[in-house]
């Protein structure tokens, strides 16, 4: 087993684990909610799971970095890091939504070569390795392959979309609007839930204004091998690009066409 595969092999290991302490605080009453220093908003879940899957890495691969959304980042020594979204979607979890995920991604050299994305309240779990494929499964049953669709026409296009509100906060509106008057669906499935539909086929785009390294690096790998992309919206695999959108391949062009003109993000 390759040193890229054996680490996805583990981060599947950490995400299940973490899914179990982040299901001991969903739908249960009381949860206290805290607000970071940009608002946003976390709990026991967010920082419980981090602190584990950050022990286990500590234990199984003490060489490598980490980069979590939670805590100090911790620099690696032989080219591997590790960006880690505990909680990806920590307001559905806060109301009970079950479209929050768990997004573990594996960067070697400053490449993103592998990929967990998993669904605790769904049972659901989305994972690539570079030259290996993107893999689905569901609630413990076998594996199986998955591609993106192959949808030729903007007009016959699934759109998912995140929250309107950072629409307007990065000045953005205009341009999710001009995609969305495209397709022939629009949905608020947002958070990594919209980029692993993509990823398995339930539709064709997934589009954020604002994503940070740990939202954006997980997914980079999964769309890349189930056929699509993960780029910020200049076209660029990234994870510091600050926005991003996945795509089938027969109609990236056309959708970053429109994004490419959209106002830089606000710093």
């Amino acid at each position: 087993m390759s040193d890229v595969s054996s680490r996805l092999q583990f981060a599947l290991q950490m995400a299940a684990a973490a899914s179990e302490i982040i299901l001991k605080h969903y739908q249960v009453d009381g949860l206290l909610v805290e607000s970071k220093s940009d608002d946003s908003p976390v709990t026991a879940a967010d920082r419980g799971a981090e602190e584990l899957i950050r022990s286990m890495l500590a234990d199984q691969f003490p060489q490598d970095g980490i980069l979590g959304e939670e805590f100090a980042s911790i620099p690696g020594k032989n080219g591997y890091r590790w960006i880690i979204d505990p909680i990806d979607g920590t307001k559905p979890f806060i109301h009970g939504v079950p479209l929050f995920g768990t997004l573990i991604g594996i960067e070697l050299d400053a490449r993103m070569v592998a990929g967990v994305c998993r669904f605790p309240a769904l049972h659901e779990v989305v994972y690539a390795a570079e030259g290996h494929g993107c893999w689905w499964q569901i609630r413990g049953q076998d594996p199986r392959r998955t591609q993106v669709s192959r949808i030729k026409s903007l007009g016959d296009a699934r759109m998912m979309f995140t929250e309107p509100t950072h629409w307007k906060t990065t000045g953005r509106f205009d341009s999710i609007v001009g995609v969305m008057n495209q397709v022939k669906i629009a949905r608020g499935w947002g958070d990594c839930y919209g980029h692993a539909m993509v990823a398995t086929g339930r539709a064709e785009i997934a589009i954020d204004p604002l994503m940070s390294p740990w939202d954006i690096a997980a997914l980079i790998p999964i769309l890349r091998e189930a056929g699509g992309s993960c780029t910020d919206w200049k076209g660029d695999e990234t994870v510091t690009g600050g926005d991003g959108v996945s795509v089938i391949p027969e109609l990236k062009e056309a959708v970053l066409s429109v994004l490419k003109n959209a106002p830089p993000l606000p710093k």
